[in-house]
């Protein structure tokens, strides 16, 4: 399991996503009407693409926890034909955004750039209410002949930055979404004030209905506003270039929050737990000098034992190693019950050779939080390494269960597995671990050789499984023998 995100160029990541959804006109792009249906399987098909080509985030508990803020706004919407799903984006812009079929990507630059949890829920609460609004839907409605495949261009060029700015990734992205559009129509993704305001106003609706205190939603676009995060490192426009007029939205959102009862505006934010994932985002996700000057301009008398941990952690990517180790001492010594804060000094001493340090932290930190999955892969490894594969495969396929798409747990499964002498269930997960990492050639081999060794009904049953995951990610790219019925 990967503990950092996976180093990929958004601006060529989004490229070659908009290369992969190649799909037929369908009947809406004939007649003009954009079912639910189709907007499924626009959204499944594009985040299939994006999901294999951009940074995303595989912490299990970052992961898990933008998870739950995103499945808690979602009990306020209305009855939905999809279900909401989540990811998180490594890059440093203070962003978000969701396509058609309930998909909605959070950036990790969004996490650092709030304070808490209700002005992080406030951006998801205005995302999903484009979502519930239809909105892209209604605007594919307003064109004809448009396929799944030009609307991911024109995603392409909304995020690359089609406004320009001199730099070779705008243009990139001024030509996919020219391209996509046969010129006119490429602002297509840019939303209308019109659509601001409804969004703004169904969202203040589901921030307030799921919990959450309902001034977080112009506090968050005032921090927006006043930071003027318009370009990230990456060249991914900021949340003002993709949501127009943000100044004049939040008027009449401060307005609407006056009028509510008192009570809603009085409730607490909810800060804890958000504290613990900003952390993690910040000592591992963010450049490591920047994270480091974070750290030392606090006091040390207001270090937290989390502060300690993230220290621990950047000083670590800084291989500065004896004084990461005090910093995990540190935190330690103040939260020695804390599961993050064991987890993390578990993984530390793991990575510098010292497993039987490491192996308690990890297995505390486990009976503490039992679906923290990175605890469990640590420790499913420590026992490999002590020959214990009966219980290292038992730990390692509950990680899997908790994180069933990560490259690195299965590939490491797969090894557990064959030293243990079962090779059927090597080479099943060895496929899962290529597939997952895109890799065709090592996805087929693995594939042929799993085959080879079925034998029981349960094992050709488990084939049958690989061979539908491996048509579904890589139909366009491997051909596979598809399973009988």
């Amino acid at each position: 399991m990967n503990t950092l995100p996976r180093r990929l160029s958004f601006a060529a990541s989004l490229f070659a996503a908009c290369l992969i959804v190649l799909a037929p006109v369908r009947a809406w792009a004939l007649f003009g009407s954009m079912t639910v249906a189709d907007e499924i399987e626009m959204g499944k098909k594009f985040d299939n693409a994006i999901r294999a080509q951009m940074p995303f985030v595989d912490d299990p508990e970052v992961v898990a926890y933008i998870k739950g803020v995103v499945d808690r706004v979602a009990t306020a919407l209305p009855p939905q034909a999809f279900q909401i799903r989540s990811a998180v984006v490594a890059n440093g812009s203070m962003n978000a955004f969701a396509i058609p079929g309930g998909y909605i990507y959070i950036f990790t630059g969004l996490i650092l750039g709030v304070e808490n949890e209700d002005e992080l829920a406030a951006v998801i609460s205005h995302e999903l209410g484009h979502v519930t609004e239809r909105h892209v839907a209604k605007r594919v409605d307003q064109m004809r002949f448009i396929s799944i495949a030009s609307i991911a261009g024109m995603v392409a060029g909304a995020l690359l930055g089609s406004h320009g700015g001199g730099s070779s990734t705008g243009a990139m992205g001024q030509a996919l979404a020219t391209g996509s559009m046969a010129g006119a129509q490429s602002a297509f993704l840019m939303y209308t004030r019109e659509n601001e305001r409804e969004a703004d106003n169904v969202g203040l609706n589901y921030l307030t209905k799921s919990g959450y205190n309902p001034d977080a939603m112009a506090r968050t676009f005032e921090i927006m506003y006043k930071n003027r995060w318009f370009m990230s490192g990456d060249n991914v426009p900021s949340y003002l270039t993709t949501h127009p007029g943000l100044d004049e939205r939040i008027g009449y959102l401060r307005d609407r929050t006056r009028r509510m009862p008192a009570e809603l505006v009085a409730r607490e934010y909810n800060r804890d737990r958000f504290l613990r994932i900003q952390t993690l985002v910040r000592a591992r996700m963010s450049g490591a000098d920047t994270a480091l000057a974070y750290y030392d301009s606090k006091p040390k008398a207001e270090l937290l034992c989390l502060d300690n941990a993230g220290r621990g952690i950047t000083l670590e990517r800084l291989k500065r190693t004896g004084q990461a180790e005090q910093s995990f001492e540190a935190a330690l010594s103040c939260g020695p019950d804390d599961p993050l804060v064991l987890r993390e000094a578990g993984i530390f001493y793991f990575n510098h050779g010292q497993s039987a340090k490491a192996g308690p932290y990890l297995q505390k930190a486990a009976i503490l939080n039992p679906r923290d999955a990175m605890s469990l892969y640590f420790t499913a490894r420590i026992m490999a390494d002590r020959k214990d594969y009966t219980g290292a495969i038992s730990t390692m396929e509950r990680v899997v269960r908790e994180v069933p798409e990560d490259a690195e747990v299965r590939s490491h499964l797969g090894r557990i597995y064959g030293e243990s002498g079962n090779l059927f269930a090597a080479h099943l997960n060895l496929s899962y671990a290529a597939l997952y990492s895109r890799d065709k050639k090592n996805t087929s081999f693995h594939l042929d050789r799993a085959k080879g060794l079925a034998v029981s009904e349960e094992q050709l049953k488990q084939t049958k499984t690989l061979i539908r995951a491996i048509n579904e990610r890589f139909e366009d790219l491997v051909k596979v023998e598809k399973p009988r019925p």
